[in-house]
């Protein structure tokens, strides 16, 4: 009896994890990715320490994706985050649990998720042609039969496209599924870079180049409207908003920049304190310190680089001692904390973007075999899918759920 065949386009994780569980199912298994190497964008994840998933519980998990994840169902029943951590351990790549539930590999190395990856494919016989863009897909009578690349067409019982989206394009990520997704009917939602960082209208001036605030509380504001907020740490860098907290947020700020709406960031860097209460502390530190200028209280309540921009910002003048400091200057110095204020007019480009929004229309995929509802014998998965989510482990656990079902999902076909 002859053993099925399958065809995978793109050896990112969603691709490879496909690949290993349809050859686990017995299956012949060949893989064909442009790049001379596989999942470089993997190699890069997690800052470069390989954040594979999160501990969320599913429920919540799900929460973190557009559209709630509804379309994710069905592939985290199949493979979810502790299964991810499972089959990593049993290749030989224990992870560790931090802040926030972040799953990262032990050794803080996001290559060794690649290496290990392509040690599961290598003992599994999978065959990884490197260097070899697919031009087009093989497609009769409603089926896609196999592949075609510059020199020869490739033929499996299915084909899954696994080819990424557009983000961190030197990485491999330059959107050719997509394009042959759109050439054979499918419907492609709008891709955007995001979890990417913001620009401001005013710029930034090069002091605050790295300065990192903690513990800070951020509103985005569209055409005047709370559309999000989110606490924990920002980060000024190269002229942008940018961290965990602004990437988040980018999110949302992406598409409503796209439609033209206003957006605006109102940070609280004390959230902790209500006005009355950050007011008391203020008045406090002026009555143990009367004759220190009042600017260095500043240090107090601030990071070097962000207290220069704020004595500049409300043009405090230096030599004002404490105990001569007026009311209308503590209030707006209260105010400045507070709710700093800035428009966004821009986002970062496709080459520094995390992840790609858009993609696929979930509405022509099966959600719960990754199967295309318009061509027989074409699953998806991974980036190449409208699905997305915040950072912190999310997005590659779906590129691997998703890579997963679709190869448990070919196995199982007749």
């Amino acid at each position: 009896m002859n053993r099925k065949s399958l065809i995978v386009v793109g050896a990112g994780p969603a691709g490879l994890m496909a690949a290993i569980t349809a050859a686990d199912a017995g299956q012949v298994v060949t893989i064909f990715e442009a790049m001379p190497k596989p999942a470089r964008k993997l190699g890069i994840s997690g800052k470069g320490r390989g954040n594979v998933t999160n501990t969320d519980p599913y429920d919540k998990f799900l929460l973190h994706f557009n559209n709630k994840g509804r379309f994710l169902k069905t592939a985290f029943k199949k493979f979810f985050n502790e299964d991810l951590i499972q089959f990593l351990r049993k290749e030989n790549l224990p992870t560790v649990i931090e802040r926030g539930g972040r799953v990262f590999t032990a050794t803080g190395k996001a290559t060794d998720i690649v290496n290990c990856l392509h040690k599961a494919i290598t003992k599994r016989g999978i065959n990884l042609k490197t260097q070899t863009p697919i031009k087009d897909l093989i497609i009769k009578d409603g089926k896609c039969i196999g592949v075609s690349t510059e020199k020869s067409n490739f033929y499996a019982n299915n084909v899954v496209i696994a080819t990424g989206g557009l983000s961190y394009p030197a990485t491999g990520s330059t959107g050719d599924g997509l394009r042959l997704a759109k050439k054979y009917g499918h419907t492609i939602i709008n891709p955007l870079p995001s979890l990417c960082a913001l620009k401001t209208k005013t710029p930034l001036p090069k002091y605050l180049e790295g300065v990192a605030p903690r513990n800070i509380n951020v509103k985005l504001f569209v055409n005047g409207k709370k559309a999000s907020e989110e606490f924990g740490e920002m980060l000024f860098q190269d002229g942008c908003l940018a961290g965990p907290v602004m990437i988040t947020l980018s999110r949302i700020a992406v598409p409503a920049l796209e439609e033209k709406r206003k957006c605006e960031i109102v940070i609280d860097f004390k959230p902790a304190l209500d006005y009355s209460k950050l007011d008391k502390r203020i008045l406090r530190d002026i009555q143990e310190k009367k004759e220190v200028p009042f600017v260095s209280l500043i240090g107090g309540l601030l990071p070097n680089g962000l207290r220069q921009y704020c004595i500049k910002s409300l043009n405090l003048d230096s030599k004002v001692k404490s105990n001569q400091t007026t009311a209308d200057c503590r209030k707006k110095l209260e105010k400045w904390l507070k709710e700093l204020k800035f428009e966004i007019t821009g986002h970062t480009s496709w080459e520094q973007a995390i992840v790609t929004a858009g993609g696929v229309s979930t509405k022509e995929i099966d959600s719960t075999t990754m199967q295309s509802k318009l061509i027989k014998n074409l699953y998806f998965a991974g980036e190449i899918i409208d699905i997305d989510a915040d950072t912190g482990g999310y997005n590659l656990q779906a590129a691997f759920s998703t890579g997963h079902l679709a190869g448990y999902s070919v196995s199982e076909t007749q």
